[in-house]
C-alpha cells in the first residue's frame, strides 16, 4: 500500500511540472538578469538608466531579476550562475567584476556591460578593434584620462608628487593608474601608487598617501566609492585634495572630477539590450559606447574646507 501510495505521489509531481513547463510565456516578453557588484551612487545610476531605457520601449513585457553582490567578486560569480541556471534572456554586468562573472558563466546568453573601464582589460582580449567578437557588450565609463592629467596639472602645478590610490584587486583601476601614470610622468610629475586590497585597509593606505603624496588621484574604482567616508576623514584633515575619476568619488571625498553620466550610458546599454532582444543585433558586433560628453565638476564643501578655488569653466556637483 505505501509503495502504490508513493507512486501516486510521484505521478502526480511529475504531471504537475509537466503542466507548468508546458505553460507558454507571454509572447514578447523577457527576464533580464542583472549583477551589479556593489551599491553606490554611480553604479546604481547606471542600473537604473539600464532598466528606465527597457521598461520605456518594452513596459511590463520586461521583468528583471536585480542582483547586488555587496562588493563581492565571488558572490557575482554565484549570481551570474543563477541567472543562466533561470534561463534569463540576457544578463547585465554592473561593473568589471560583474561582467567577467558573466562571461565566466554564459558563452551564448547574450551579455550587456556598463560601467566597465576598459573591455580589452576586462575580458582580456588581445588585438582590440572595439567590438567583442562574442557573446558580449556594452558601454564603458571612461574619461579620457589624458584629459583628467591636465586637469591635475591645471589645478596643481606646483604640486611634485601625485598619490594614486585605489584597489588592487580592481582590473579597471589597475588600468587607469597605469595610462594616467604615464601622462602625468610625462608632465614632470613623480608617480607614486598605494593600493588597498578591500574596505578593510582603505584607511591605513590612504594615510600613508596622504603623508607621501602632494595631491591624490582615485579613478573610477568601486571599492573607494564605496568608502569615500573613510577617505575623506583622512585626507581632508591631512589637507590633500583628490582628484576623482568620477562624480560619486568625487562627491565624497574629492574636490574635483572630469566626469561622466553613469545614468546615461546605463540608458545606453538598456538600448543596446533592446536591440539584441527584440531585433536579433548580434553583441560581439555591436561596438561598445561611450559617454557622448564629459563634465568638470567640483565640491564646493571640500574646495572650501582645504581653501582651493577652481576655474570658472568647472560646474559644482549637483
Amino acid at each position: 500500500m505505501k509503495k502504490i501510495i508513493s507512486l501516486a505521489i510521484a505521478l502526480i509531481m511529475v504531471l504537475s511540472l509537466a503542466a507548468c513547463s508546458s505553460e507558454p510565456a507571454a509572447e514578447g516578453a523577457y527576464t533580464v538578469g542583472i549583477c551589479q557588484l556593489v551599491q553606490h551612487e554611480a553604479l546604481d545610476a547606471a542600473t537604473q538608466g539600464f532598466k528606465d531605457a527597457l521598461t520605456d520601449k518594452l513596459g511590463d513585457k520586461v521583468t528583471f531579476i536585480d542582483q547586488n553582490a555587496s562588493g563581492d567578486a565571488a558572490t557575482c560569480v554565484t549570481i551570474c550562475n543563477q541567472l543562466v541556471a533561470e534561463g534569463v534572456d540576457l544578463i547585465m554586468g554592473n561593473a568589471t567584476p560583474a561582467l567577467q562573472a558573466a562571461a565566466a558563466a554564459t558563452a551564448s546568453i547574450p551579455i550587456i556591460g556598463t560601467s566597465i573601464t576598459d573591455y580589452a582589460t576586462a575580458l582580456e582580449i588581445e588585438g582590440w578593434t572595439g567590438k567583442t567578437g562574442s557573446n558580449i557588450t556594452g558601454t564603458a565609463d571612461l574619461a579620457p584620462l589624458d584629459e583628467q592629467a591636465a586637469m591635475i596639472k591645471e589645478l596643481f602645478p606646483e604640486a611634485k608628487v601625485i598619490g594614486i590610490l585605489y584597489c588592487s584587486a580592481e582590473a579597471n583601476s589597475v588600468y587607469q593608474s597605469d595610462v594616467i601614470s604615464a601622462y602625468l610622468e610625462d608632465m614632470g610629475y613623480t608617480v607614486e601608487v598605494f593600493t588597498f586590497a578591500d574596505s578593510n585597509d582603505v584607511a591605513n593606505v590612504t594615510a600613508a598617501a596622504c603623508a607621501a603624496a602632494d595631491v591624490l588621484y582615485i579613478p573610477t574604482d568601486n571599492t573607494a566609492a564605496s568608502c569615500t567616508e573613510t577617505i575623506a576623514n583622512v585626507a581632508i584633515p591631512a589637507g590633500k585634495a583628490i582628484v576623482a575619476g568620477e562624480a560619486g568619488i568625487c562627491g565624497g571625498c574629492g574636490i574635483a572630477t572630469l566626469s561622466i553620466d553613469y545614468y546615461d550610458i546605463g540608458y545606453a546599454a538598456g538600448e543596446m539590450a533592446y536591440e539584441i532582444l527584440v531585433n536579433g543585433a548580434n553583441p560581439g558586433d555591436m561596438e561598445i559606447q561611450y559617454a557622448p560628453e564629459v563634465q568638470k565638476l567640483y565640491n564646493e564643501a571640500n574646495c572650501a574646507a582645504l581653501g582651493i578655488t577652481v576655474p570658472d569653466d568647472y560646474a559644482p556637483l549637483g
